[in-house]
């Protein structure tokens, strides 16, 4: 018998031991090693201290779960299972008691439940993550008879298919948890799609089969095939290897991949580049490839395990061609090796996809053949003229594009197609309001096109969906929303050389020259629309006259505008809302007239806008002799920067207090989209946008829009658009509080209190912007656009405000753009103080430490 160990120095040795590994692993970074280590110092010190309880033959120590199938990490859990008898000496649970203390003192992070043999079963039946757990066991210490007794009672209670059905329903609970994809942000390597539980999946159904626990005893079932083994070891390696180093850097159990330790975790694997952001940009695209494959393999593993426990009914296929049938409802190809012999099927494949709407997918065989034939997709390959025909077939077809494009995204075909794309499969963009890979992102973007070809699917952005129905061969716009991010991490403007990229697409597959011309224009400057939207005066005749002169033609505005909107809403659920789809349909629309030959005169402008405000008042019975004194006070530059509407109601809530003392404040629901509009009506004061800021800043309202206007007799009125960033609220019920609370306070302004310092996203705070600002003279020279640049946070356009009015600098238009956690602000400034250099070097200087607050 071996003699009873010291507490206090089992875990001293355990402590040492464990340290060991880690410094051993921190050299080798073999993670398996590190794994087996750690199991053989637990397993050392809770054998100890078992045997300093003496339990005699009354109990088991049984290892279940991760720690059961040997699995451990730094911080992992050691899951224990107390097997005892049914008649126990009623000192057991006192010495068991101090057992499970003495493990707590000898820092093991044990979670344990103490059972009889029917009572393990009994949980086992109810639930089936118990289920699973328990079948991992592994007996440690104490009566080994219990165990096995257990390990007999699991096996004759297994039902394999319903075992089998119940992993897949869990499987598929997880994965909805976290959001069915793992191109997350900060994805959980354990638990997300792609991650390590995938692959314990896999084993845990192979095993409750008897069908083997390991990938080589899988491969010698002939369930996977030997590259299918390989494939699976290193996707696990690189996983697991990942994962202990989040445990080692984090100091505690951290499965996620978060901001926090990315670049650490990139360091660690010598994935380090120039800065931190390029660093976890490399890391995550490492683990999305891994991921990536995981998924594949996960699949199609499944799928053969499936085939095995429920064999199919004998089935006719339907001959589709002679490659390809119909079989349940799923493609199947007639001869796998059609891939290998002929790479072109592989195409043929996913355009018969397109073709046939009755299939609802490919059956297992020909996803494993295409998966394994993909690098017959080489270069001599892609110099065929029949397989670029075949491409371009894909990308031409009226229904299935998207699909079929994910579908082959998914299985590795795009990226061998098109090797640019490739290089930014699994690529993450830190900017802030891309939540996606770029990868994913693009083909976010070709189904927002392709919605707007969908009937079904009209309401949703009706404008969009009528420019589509008379757009002439709309695979153009598929082609350039390919290519419109796919030279993204290559430094470089990727708007420039994304159009390289499309023009040596087009030449290769025989795109005419007007059709390629076009796509290159879409690529180079997919930008431009939005920028100019949302950061320019659209009330300015110049900026519509040059946004004229670069689109050129009906066309080219269509498409733009089309590829706009679909590619904002590609890029987060945030980004978008009907603010900025009003602006983009204001430019468009202003370009229209001009394109139509109607010439950019402002005079014209404010006479449309006057004629329609004037039918909008006399829905409300208010003629000339209301409102003619009012609008006395207006100038143009007013009418040409508010739409009829705005004017209108303006004069409706104003016009009876044109010489009030006091302030007026007035508010409705936005016309367009969620939100509401604010109008302030006073004698002018200094800091009274700061003022504004300040009030909306306390009740957490952001704002999108600001006009400021001063009239002729000297009142400001300032109109704003505003919204809630915590989500949808009920506007309706603030209003009356927002006019009454605001006015109140422009009463009494008294000083400026400081900004409140909102929190930061934890994004933001580990992937910053740098911030900047652009201050230059505007077209005519008279005012000044100022452009900043910043992380978005609580109080940020209040402290900007507040450097304003310091200096004394009259605001006049204010064009607040969020995208994600990043601000992009744009404002029409003027002021002594901009055309002293000294006091303007000083006014940026202040400015840009506001911004760094």
């Amino acid at each position: 018998m071996k003699p009873l160990a010291d507490p206090a120095s089992l875990r001293e040795q355990y402590l040492q031991a464990r340290a060991a590994a880690i410094e051993r692993f921190r050299r080798t970074q073999d993670p398996d090693a590190l794994s087996r280590t750690l199991g053989h110092a637990t397993d050392r010190a809770l054998r100890g201290l078992w045997r300093a309880i003496r339990p005699g033959r009354q109990a088991a120590l049984l290892a279940v779960g991760g720690y059961g199938r040997g699995d451990q990490f730094p911080h992992s859990d050691v899951d224990l299972l107390i097997v005892r008898a049914d008649e126990v000496d009623a000192t057991l649970l006192q010495r068991l008691e101090g057992f499970v203390g003495a493990c707590w003192d000898c820092g093991l992070p044990i979670g344990h439940s103490v059972r009889t043999g029917a009572q393990c079963l009994e949980e086992a039946r109810a639930d089936i993550t118990v289920q699973t757990s328990m079948l991992e066991m592994r007996w440690l210490a104490g009566n080994r008879a219990l165990a096995d007794e257990l390990a007999d009672g699991l096996a004759a209670e297994l039902d394999v298919r319903a075992f089998f059905s119940a992993k897949l329903l869990e499987m598929r609970q997880r994965h909805a948890r976290y959001d069915d994809t793992p191109y997350s942000l900060e994805p959980n390597i354990k638990e997300s799609p792609g991650g390590l539980r995938d692959l314990h999946v896999i084993l845990w159904i192979a095993g409750a089969a008897g069908l083997g626990r390991s990938w080589p005893e899988l491969q010698r079932r002939e369930l996977i095939t030997a590259s299918e083994a390989a494939q699976l070891r290193r996707n696990e390696r690189r996983l697991r290897r990942i994962r202990a180093w989040l445990h080692v850097l984090a100091g505690r159990r951290e499965d996620r991949i978060v901001f926090d330790l990315q670049a650490s975790v990139a360091e660690a694997l010598g994935l380090m580049r120039a800065d931190a952001r390029r660093s976890s940009e490399e890391l995550m695209q490492r683990y999305y490839w891994a991921a990536k494959a995981v998924t594949q393999l996960n699949t199609i593993v499944l799928q053969n395990l499936r085939a095995a426990l429920f064999p199919a009914p004998d089935a006719q296929p339907e001959p589709i061609d002679a490659e390809f049938r119909n079989l349940l409802g799923m493609l199947d190809v007639v001869d796998p090796e059609c891939f290998v012999r002929d790479p072109a099927s592989m195409l043929r494949a996913f355009l018969a996809m397109e073709r046939h709407p009755e299939l609802s997918g490919m059956t297992t065989r020909t996803l494993r053949a295409l998966w394994h034939a993909r690098t017959r997709i080489d270069g001599a390959f892609r110099r065929e003229p029949a397989a670029r025909a075949l491409f371009m077939q894909i990308l031409q077809a009226p229904r299935g594009v998207t699909h079929e494009l994910r579908r082959m995204n998914q299985w590795s075909i795009l990226g061998r197609y098109l090797p640019v794309f490739r290089r930014i499969v699994g690529r993450m963009q830190h900017d802030l309001f891309h939540v996606y890979t770029v990868d994913q992102h693009i083909l976010m973007v070709v189904r927002n096109l392709r919605r707007f070809t969908i009937a079904a699917h009209a309401h949703e952005y009706p404008f969009c969906s009528e420019l589509m129905s008379g757009f002439d061969r709309p695979w153009r716009l598929i082609v350039a929303a390919l290519f419109h991010d796919i030279a993204k991490g290559r430094g470089g403007d990727h708007s420039k050389l994304g159009r390289l990229d499309a023009r040596r697409f087009c030449r290769q597959h025989g795109v005419a020259r007007a059709d390629a011309a076009l796509i290159e224009f879409l690529v180079e400057h997919h930008l431009v629309m939005s920028s100019v939207a949302q950061k320019q005066d659209l009330s300015d005749a110049e900026v519509i006259a040059r946004f004229t002169a670069l689109v050129k033609t009906d066309e080219r505005l269509n498409a733009l505008y089309l590829l706009t909107v679909a590619d904002i809403r590609g890029t987060s659920p945030r980004v978008w809302n009907a603010w900025k789809g009003k602006l983009l349909e204001d430019l468009y629309w202003l370009t229209r007239r001009v394109l139509a030959g109607e010439a950019p005169s402002a005079q014209v402008r404010i006479d449309a806008r006057r004629a329609e405000a004037v039918r909008v008042l006399g829905l409300y019975a208010i003629g000339p002799e209301r409102y003619e004194p009012f609008w006395r006070q207006l100038d143009a530059p007013y009418f040409l920067r508010n739409d009829p509407q705005d004017i209108a109601w303006h004069t409706r809530v104003l016009h009876a207090f044109a010489d009030t003392t006091k302030p007026v404040v007035r508010a409705r629901l936005a016309p367009i989209g969620e939100g509401f509009q604010v109008v302030v009506y006073q004698p002018d004061q200094p800091d009274l946008f700061a003022q504004i800021c300040g009030y909306f800043d306390g009740r957490n309202l952001s704002v999108l829009d600001a006009k400021i206007h001063t009239t002729e007799h000297g009142y400001a009125l300032d109109s704003f658009v505003l919204v809630d960033p915590a989500g949808p609220t009920h506007y309706r019920d603030i209003l009356v509080q927002v006019e009454a609370g605001l006015a109140q306070r422009l009463a009494r302004p008294g000083e400026l209190p400081p900004p409140v310092r909102g929190r930061i996203s934890r994004r933001s705070r580990y992937f910053p912007i740098e911030p900047s600002i652009d201050l230059r003279p505007d077209e005519r020279g008279r005012q000044f656009l100022l452009s900043v640049v910043a992380n978005d946070r609580t109080g940020l356009l209040y402290g900007i405000a507040r450097v304003l009015g310091r200096y004394r600098i009259s605001l006049h238009t204010a064009r607040i753009t969020t995208l994600g956690e990043r601000v992009e602000d744009v404002f029409l400034i003027d002021g002594e103080a901009l055309r002293n250099p000294r006091e303007q070097l000083q006014f940026e200087t202040e400015l840009l430490a506001e911004l760094r607050a």
